[in-house]
């Protein structure tokens, strides 16, 4: 029964337990033995809570037994983030620096996942300060792919994506300032959403009104994901930028007729970045599948000059900002790559930064006017296929040099510069068995119409129903 049952949707294991079919216990008991089982293979749940989740889970069924209101959530088992504040729970950020901090307070995301009724039992695994696009650290060593353990499993939200493929829980939570939604969810055949910044609102965070990193959700369907974007989105007061659109707008039925609607395919944003050809090769083949729900299919870009130099100056900013300190107090013990990020936003003017502002705004215009045109934009999500796990990232991409940890991303982070929600859904595999994610571009704050096409790709395809061979 346990891996019928890991395998369930989000809705069904919520609806079995408001029913009482199932007790939020047996759920959790079902993903407990699951991750016994085969994380010691893959490594995605960290900081494992076992007797605090089964307390949860009990007092989950003494609501239901005494009659108490519960959340669309409720008794679901899920491990958060490392880098998502979770109240009495190890959170490490994948540092050393952080090797014993326990926050007192969730931060909001948490709060939300919680007051919907989850039940916490762990961490999932994480890049150092959740930078970069391979999942590895010094506390917890690597997160191996779910397809094949040998590869990487992408990240920053790896460990929750391979959570998610490997049956551990039904849902995840991740953030995304340059592809860490959208990558790991690619390479492990699961859907991860990186929503219109303010949809999901964040809090507490120093830096209230960027809008390069956002925090959304990840599962084996598109349809649950936009169950818990349902929970997780929504305004809140403390959040400068949060959108005033209520969570409730995304749980509804995502049936949309497709008749009509106009998707421009783009295989390399206009020869912004190389891709290997087995990805292309996948995706030409796959996009297809939209002709058959009456949508029309055209070649087009939109004109992303710029993009590249508005993520890196703006990233490279915000991570300053976050970690001036951190590097003053523990630079010895931060990671090269991170740390060269960092130097290099104490190096930027005043002048650099507003450079990129104004580049920005042209780029968010230019972007607006090419969704008058299509309705939304098809794309690789990753350039490259999981790559050894051993390494850190790709140096070359199809002969093509690339210069460091950031710049074999480039399809997914020239993305995060426009400010348009994104959405990875399972699009296929390689010859070797790997998986392929395609990315569905909106309009400006146009979340659930993306929700929409990957709900109609994936029932057109299928392919999110392959499960890796855990042995």
């Amino acid at each position: 029964m346990t891996d019928e049952l890991v395998f369930r949707t989000a809705r069904e294991l919520a609806a079995a337990i408001r029913s009482r079919e199932l007790t939020a216990r047996q759920v959790l008991q079902a993903h407990l033995d699951q991750i016994e089982r085969f994380n010691p293979a893959v490594n995605a749940i960290v900081s494992l809570d076992a007797d605090r989740a089964l307390d949860a889970a009990d007092e989950a069924d003494r609501q239901l037994v005494e009659g108490r209101e519960i959340g669309a959530l409720h008794g679901l088992p899920m491990a958060h983030k490392d880098t998502h504040l979770t109240g009495g729970l190890l959170t490490t950020f994948g540092s050393p620096v952080h090797a014993e901090f326990v926050p007192e307070a969730d931060e909001l995301i948490i709060e939300r996942l919680h007051d919907a009724g989850v039940v916490t039992t762990g961490k999932t695994n994480v890049p150092e300060f959740a930078a970069g696009s391979q999942t590895f650290n010094p506390l917890f060593g690597a997160t191996g792919n779910a397809y094949d353990p040998t590869r990487s499993a992408g990240g920053s939200s790896g460990g929750a994506a391979v959570a998610l493929a490997c049956g551990f829980q039904p849902l995840a939570d991740g953030s995304d300032m340059g592809g860490s939604l959208r990558n790991p969810a690619a390479w492990n055949n699961v859907v991860g959403l990186r929503p219109s910044p303010g949809r999901v609102p964040t809090y507490p965070t120093s830096a209230g009104w960027a809008t390069m990193g956002v925090q959304g959700p990840m599962a084996r369907t598109v349809a649950d994901a936009a169950l818990m974007l349902s929970v997780i989105a929504g305004p809140d007061p403390r959040s400068p930028i949060a959108l005033q659109t209520p969570g409730a707008a995304f749980d509804i039925d995502l049936e949309h007729d497709l008749t009509g609607l106009k998707l421009a395919w783009s295989p390399d944003l206009g020869g912004q970045f190389t891709v290997e050809s087995e990805i292309l090769d996948v995706l030409t083949a796959a996009v297809t599948a939209f002709e058959e729900t009456g949508a029309v299919i055209e070649a087009a870009t939109p004109d992303m000059t710029g993009a590249d130099e508005v993520f890196r100056t703006l990233r490279a900013w915000q991570f300053q900002l976050t970690h001036a300190t951190l590097m003053r107090q523990h630079g010895d013990q931060v990671k090269a790559s991170l740390a060269d990020n960092i130097a290099q936003g104490q190096v930027l003017s005043g002048p650099d930064v507003g450079r990129a502002e104004v580049l920005h705004t042209a780029l968010f215009h230019r972007v607006r006017d090419f969704f008058e045109t299509f309705d939304a934009l098809l794309m690789p999500v990753t350039q490259v296929s999981p790559f050894p796990i051993e390494q850190e990232y790709p140096t070359e991409i199809a002969g093509v040099e690339q210069p460091d940890y950031l710049a074999w991303m480039r399809s997914a982070y020239l993305i995060s510069a426009t400010g348009s929600p994104a959405l990875s859904v399972p699009a296929g595999f390689t010859a070797g068995g790997l998986p392929v994610g395609l990315q569905i571009v909106g309009p400006h704050h146009a979340d659930l119409l993306v929700l929409q096409l990957g709900h109609a790709f994936e029932r057109a395809t299928g392919h999110g129903r392959r499960r890796p061979d855990l042995g």
